[in-house]
């Protein structure tokens, strides 16, 4: 239990911290989002994705297994999420909130934030995070836009919405030079390092001024079911995949704490967008995050436990 309550302190307690400030910083000031978000998706993530990437050390047998590994989870979280909408007999926004909630992890605000925290002393930790975090993206603009009834978007235009992701750059160019052995030059590394260096603390701020946005309004179904999907049978599923493939040490402990994130503020984002069920996306979202202080320190421990 001491070891625990530590856990709580040490990592989820800071994030907790700059999430009330942001909260609190947006109910004095009310700041417009988008420029700071966009700030955090074109300057500090693409920068924290390359450093993070271009100094850990995976080799291609690390990376097939991460490739096997993430493949089976979004078939097997996607899956739950289409027969748990069945069976609750939902339809139209209710059943895509619940099936996007369950399979779309906040990977970037939150889970590298946490990563870093957890792995400050071995890169390639966060850098499985970083994975985990592209491929979240992927399925975003692609399951999640189709789940939201985009489907009139052609093939074209969801390819252009990927290819706007400056991660994605910054992604090949680490797999590149690090494939070469080049050396980033000091004058280009040393501003790199400055933007990584601040991301989190953007991220999470950021994050905390989306939920102070969110109003609740009344409770619904949905929320508790995506919570439960999200929080507790995706960390389940993981596990279970991790033994399967025999997953172990510092990788599966990432792979197993990264199954445990709150669902993806984007889904909240892209509701909004398209106009379906925004409110109940929002909420989920919100309730997901305030749930995974006590769900995410929990997987933390089991990690350190039996990996």
């Amino acid at each position: 239990m001491a070891y625990i309550s530590l856990i709580f302190v040490d990592v989820i307690v800071p994030l907790l911290i700059l999430l009330g400030i942001g909260v609190l910083l947006q109910k004095k000031f009310e700041f417009r989002l988008r420029p700071i978000a966009n700030l955090l998706t074109y300057c500090f993530l693409p920068s924290a994705v390359f450093l993070n990437l271009y100094r850990a050390e995976i080799d291609a047998g690390l990376l097939g297994q991460l490739v096997v590994y993430l493949a089976l989870f979004v078939l097997v979280i996607a899956l739950f999420g289409e027969w748990l909408s069945r069976f609750l007999r939902l339809e139209g926004g209710e059943q895509a909130a619940l099936k996007n909630s369950i399979s779309l992890m906040n990977s970037g605000n939150y889970g590298l934030p946490v990563s870093q925290l957890v792995f400050s002393a071995n890169p390639v930790g966060v850098s499985v995070q970083i994975i985990v975090l592209v491929v979240q993206n992927l399925l975003t603009f692609t399951y999640g836009l189709y789940n939201l009834r985009s489907s009139s978007k052609s093939l074209l235009e969801v390819l252009r919405e990927l290819l706007r992701l400056p991660v994605i750059y910054a992604l090949a160019a680490a797999f590149i030079l690090k494939m070469f052995q080049a050396e980033v030059p000091r004058f280009v590394m040393v501003p790199i390092e400055q933007l990584a260096g601040g991301f989190a603390a953007l991220a999470l701020l950021l994050l905390g001024m989306q939920l102070a946005q969110i109003e609740i309004r009344s409770f619904h179904r949905v929320i508790a079911w995506s919570a439960l999907g999200r929080l507790i049978v995706g960390p389940a599923v993981a596990l279970l995949l991790i033994m399967l493939l025999g997953i172990d040490g510092i990788i599966a402990q990432s792979l197993f704490i990264a199954s445990a994130f709150p669902t993806s503020r984007n889904t909240a984002t892209l509701a909004l967008e398209y106009d379906v069920e925004p409110e109940l996306h929002a909420q989920v979202v919100l309730y997901s995050t305030i749930l995974s202080s006590i769900t995410v320190t929990f997987v933390i421990y089991l990690s350190m436990q039996l990996f």
